[in-house]
């Protein structure tokens, strides 16, 4: 038989480091509470000093473990840079959890190369990048975790300009199988996360609006929008060694969304 404590350990990540890009957002703070729960030393990653500053200090005070660092994943050469300090900082970099995207509307006829330019590098280019960095720290020291936050529309169309970013985030899609395909013989899992519209100030104008929000949650079987504590449980589950044998796939937290339609 065995034992329970095995079973419990499922769960534990104590000594186990974890970086959260996007972490100070709706979504990532979430993510970086539920992971400190847990037990793992938390490197919440931001573009705003304060606001990732902060979100370590509560974390800290609340008996957890965290760092608060300023850090533009645009910026590949600095985002190379911070994974081999976070290292030797804390011996290893053992999950990396990506939480950044954004997305810019137009319909798909006046879309600018800009703008097309700008979802790419946030929402994919720098998902990639973000997860090179950070591979090659764990690939000489037995292998890792990374979970990538992709989105419903990664699957679906929507009746509004999302072009760039139902494009990018289905390319997030197969650069997640991708990688974990080309790392699972370094024992690194690759697995994203896709919700539905989640309750962040991302999509609060989209929330905000009735005649968006309300044919929006007619389609949803469960009823209503997502909430950021939906997505942290599936977040430790991932960086767990309960999903040790889980790689390359993307979970839909939608509500039921992809099972209807």
């Amino acid at each position: 038989m065995v034992s329970t404590d095995t079973y419990r350990n499922l769960f534990n990540l104590e000594g186990k480091v974890a970086i959260v890009a996007g972490g100070a957002g709706g979504i990532g703070s979430a993510i970086c509470e539920g992971l400190a729960a847990f037990g793992a030393t938390v490197v919440v990653c931001g573009r705003t000093g304060a606001k990732v500053e902060k979100l370590a200090a509560d974390i800290n005070t609340a008996g957890g473990q965290a760092w608060g660092v300023e850090l533009d994943i645009l910026d590949i050469e600095h985002v190379r840079q911070f994974v081999p300090e976070v290292v030797s900082r804390y011996g290893s970099a053992d999950v990396v959890i990506n939480c950044v995207g954004m997305q810019i509307e137009a319909p798909a006829e006046e879309y600018k190369e800009e703008d097309w330019d700008r979802v790419f590098s946030v929402n994919l280019k720098s998902a990639f990048f973000l997860s090179q960095a950070v591979a090659r720290e764990q690939i000489p020291r037995g292998g890792g975790k990374h979970i990538h936050i992709s989105s419903v529309r990664s699957l679906l169309g929507i009746h509004r300009g999302f072009i760039g970013y139902c494009t990018s985030k289905g390319g997030m899609n197969l650069m997640i199988k991708q990688l974990a395909t080309e790392w699972a013989k370094h024992k690194i899992t690759v697995n994203g996360i896709a919700p539905t519209f989640i309750r962040t100030d991302l999509v609060k104008q989209y929330l905000e609006d009735p005649n968006f929000y309300n044919p929006l949650v007619a389609r949803i079987p469960m009823g209503r929008v997502g909430e950021p504590i939906d997505l942290a449980g599936l977040a430790v589950y991932l960086s767990a060694p309960a999903a040790d044998f889980i790689t390359g796939q993307i979970i839909f937290a939608d509500g039921g969304v992809t099972a209807c339609q």
